[in-house]
C-alpha cells in the first residue's frame, strides 16, 4: 500500500545498465525488470574475462564511438567514473584501479558484481521478473503497456536497456531493436566490436595458441590510423587478445596490421643481439614457435628476420563476428534522444546502455557508458513530473 502512489517504472534488460536503473530508482518508484534470461547479469558476470572491469579513470568521449559525441560526453561529465565507483561501493564491494586505470572489484570477480545488484535490487523491492520476453511495448493512455510471455503489466515510463547484437549467448540478439522501431526510431547499420580479427589463414599458419606481447599499428591505404600495445594472441584464423580487441573498433576490412612483436627494443639493438646468437637468433628474443615459423618465412636472412619481428604484416579480411564480440557498434542514434536520453518521439520512453549507438575502447568504456547512461535515465525519471 505504501507504493500505490509511486510512479511504475518497466526496465526491458537486466543487464549491467538495466540493473543500474534499478537501484538507481527503487527508493522512489515501483521497478519491475523484465529479462529475457534465467537469470540477470548473465553478461556483466563476464566482463573484464570474468574479473569485472567495471570502468576506467583515463576517462572521456575520446574513447568512445557515436553519432553525437557531444551528448556522450556531457553524460559522461556527470556521471564519471568516479561516480560509478562510489555507486558500486554504496552496495559494498570495494574496487581499485591496475597500472593502467582499469578499476576492478578487489575479489576480481564480474560475477560477484552481478551478485551486488541482485542483492540489492531484492533488498529494495525491485520485481526481478526473469525468463520473461517483452513481446509488445505500447503507449497506453499517459503511459505503456508492455506484453510479455506471462500476460501485460502497465507503466508510467519505460527504459530499454536490452543490449545490442554482441555475444547472443547471453540473450543480446538484437531483437530488442524492434520495441523501438514501433515508436518510430531508426536503428544504424551495427557491426561487431571488441572481437578477434581475421585474416589470410596462410599468414597464421603455425602460430595458433602463441601469445607475444606486441604492438599492433593499423594502416589504411598506406596511412596509419591507430596503434595498440598489449598482448597479442594468434588463431587459426587471425589474432585475438588485448591489442587486438582495443584496435578492432576501428578496423575495416581490408586494412593491414603491422605487428611489431618485439616493440620495446629498436631494430639495430635486435640485428646485435641475433649476431651474437649464432643459428638460433631469435633464442629467448620471442617464443620458439613463434621464432622458427618466421625463420621458415626468411629463409635464413637475417636482416629479413629483424625486419619482419619488427613488422609482421596481415591483412584483415574481417572478424569473427557478432557471437565472438563484447559489444555491438551501432545502434538507436543518440540524436533521436534527448538530453536525458529520453525518445524525442514518445514522452516517457527511455534508453539506457548497448542499445544505444555507442560504444567504448576496450578497458572498462562500455560498462562506464552502460552506468552514466543510466544514470542520465534514472535522474530524469526520478525528477521528472509524474
Amino acid at each position: 500500500m505504501m507504493d500505490e502512489g509511486k510512479k511504475r517504472v518497466a526496465v526491458v534488460g537486466g543487464g549491467a545498465a538495466g540493473l543500474a536503473c534499478a537501484v538507481m530508482l527503487a527508493d522512489c518508484c515501483r521497478v519491475t525488470v523484465f529479462e529475457r534470461n534465467d537469470r540477470v547479469g548473465k553478461k556483466l558476470s563476464a566482463t573484464g574475462n570474468g574479473q569485472g572491469n567495471v570502468t576506467n579513470t583515463d576517462m572521456g568521449p575520446q574513447h568512445y564511438f557515436s553519432d553525437d559525441g557531444e551528448k556522450v560526453a556531457a553524460i559522461l561529465l556527470r556521471f564519471g567514473w568516479r561516480d560509478t565507483v562510489a555507486f558500486l561501493e554504496s552496495m559494498g564491494g570495494i574496487f581499485l584501479p591496475d597500472a593502467r586505470g582499469r578499476v576492478y572489484p578487489a575479489g576480481r570477480q564480474a560475477s560477484a558484481v552481478t551478485d551486488l545488484f541482485r542483492k540489492t535490487c531484492m533488498e529494495k523491492g525491485v520485481c526481478l521478473m526473469t525468463g520473461c520476453r517483452v513481446e509488445l511495448l505500447q503507449k497506453s493512455g499517459h503511459g505503456f503497456m508492455i506484453r510479455h510471455g506471462g500476460g501485460e503489466e502497465t507503466a508510467d515510463a519505460v527504459v530499454l536497456a536490452a543490449g545490442g547484437m554482441a555475444a547472443p549467448n547471453f540473450g543480446t540478439d538484437g531483437s530488442a531493436y524492434a520495441l523501438a522501431r514501433d515508436f518510430g526510431h531508426t536503428v544504424t547499420a551495427c557491426t561487431p566490436s571488441l572481437v578477434q580479427l581475421r585474416c589470410d589463414p596462410r599468414c597464421v599458419r603455425g602460430l595458433k595458441g602463441i601469445r607475444n606481447a606486441s604492438a599492433l599499428t593499423l594502416l589504411r591505404a598506406g596511412r596509419e590510423i591507430c596503434r595498440m600495445e598489449g598482448d597479442v594472441l594468434f588463431t587459426e584464423s587471425g589474432v585475438s587478445g588485448d591489442a587486438a580487441f582495443r584496435i578492432s573498433p576501428y578496423v575495416r576490412a581490408g586494412d593491414e596490421l603491422k605487428i611489431d612483436l618485439l616493440p620495446s627494443v629498436t631494430e639495430e639493438r635486435l640485428l646485435h643481439a641475433m649476431a651474437r646468437a649464432g643459428d638460433d637468433p631469435l633464442l629467448c628474443i620471442v617464443p620458439n614457435g613463434l621464432a622458427r615459423v618466421l625463420a621458415r618465412k626468411t629463409s635464413g636472412d637475417v636482416r629479413a628476420l629483424a625486419r619482419l619481428v619488427k613488422a609482421f604484416p596481415l591483412t584483415v579480411t574481417g572478424t569473427l563476428g557478432f557471437s565472438y564480440a563484447q559489444v555491438t557498434k551501432g545502434g538507436i542514434p543518440l540524436q533521436e534522444t534527448d538530453a536525458s536520453l529520453m525518445s524525442r518521439l514518445c514522452r516517457g520512453l527511455y534508453f539506457a546502455g548497448e542499445i544505444l549507438n555507442v560504444d567504448g575502447e576496450c578497458g572498462g568504456y562500455n560498462l562506464q557508458w552502460a552506468f552514466a547512461s543510466a544514470a542520465a535515465v534514472s535522474r530524469k525519471i526520478a525528477g521528472g513530473e509524474r
